[in-house]
């Protein structure tokens, strides 16, 4: 027969994943808010900061715009995914969700080459934007062949890299982010992709990383 302790337990456990959920994505969202403040509103207000950046963005605007528009949607779709709720309720949005996700990160990453092809920080971009095409096409692929608990992980890892176009930007306000070298910028992208998956992985493994095998 079950005691009071086996049915506390598990109930505490689950209590404290879902407090670990809500203060990971309450603090996703302060970096959100964050950088919608100090770095798309200022570039509304052609803050001096910003200017050149500002008019190389008007110039760019015939790619910028989709590019724009499909990285939003990777960003708030893909947040979405990770709702269960949404999944367990609403499984057949929860997978057209998840297929219009994947078109976005590609629509976004394909913009993304075509606007840095021939300048310095294209090399940076490629790694950027084929990571991110190849964890979210992994999560595609894995969840055709219905395994989901190995799909969720790499849908976590695409996520990451998708965040990587708002923690990118943290620093923005800061004059130094601005006088990086080409090179430096390059390394920059890549470091913050390399480390946004890293940071997934750690994060999917904590319980096994605090804790021993029972």
């Amino acid at each position: 027969m079950p005691s009071i302790h086996d049915a506390v337990v598990p109930h505490a456990g689950m209590r404290q994943r879902v407090n670990a959920k809500l203060m990971l994505w309450s603090v996703l969202g302060a970096v959100a808010v964050w950088v919608l403040l100090s770095n798309e509103v200022a570039l509304l207000l052609d803050y001096p900061l910003f200017h050149s950046y500002r008019l190389q963005m008007v110039l760019d605007r015939a790619l910028l715009i989709p590019h724009a528009m499909f990285g939003t949607f990777a960003l708030i779709a893909g947040t979405l995914q990770f709702s269960s709720r949404l999944r367990q309720r609403r499984i057949a949005l929860h997978r057209l969700m998840g297929r219009s996700y994947v078109v976005a990160v590609y629509g976004a990453a394909l913009t993304a080459f075509a606007i840095s092809w021939g300048r310095p920080l294209l090399p940076g971009t490629l790694v950027q934007g084929l990571t991110w095409i190849v964890v979210t096409t992994v999560a595609w692929v894995l969840a055709r062949n219905g395994h989901i608990a190995v799909h969720r992980q790499w849908v976590a890892r695409s996520y990451a890299v998708t965040f990587t176009f708002v923690s990118l930007r943290v620093l923005s306000i800061w004059p130094a982010f601005w006088n990086l070298s080409d090179a430096a910028s390059v390394m920059v992208i890549m470091g913050t992709t390399l480390a946004s998956v890293l940071v997934a992985d750690v994060i999917m493994n904590w319980r096994e990383l605090r804790f021993g095998r029972a």
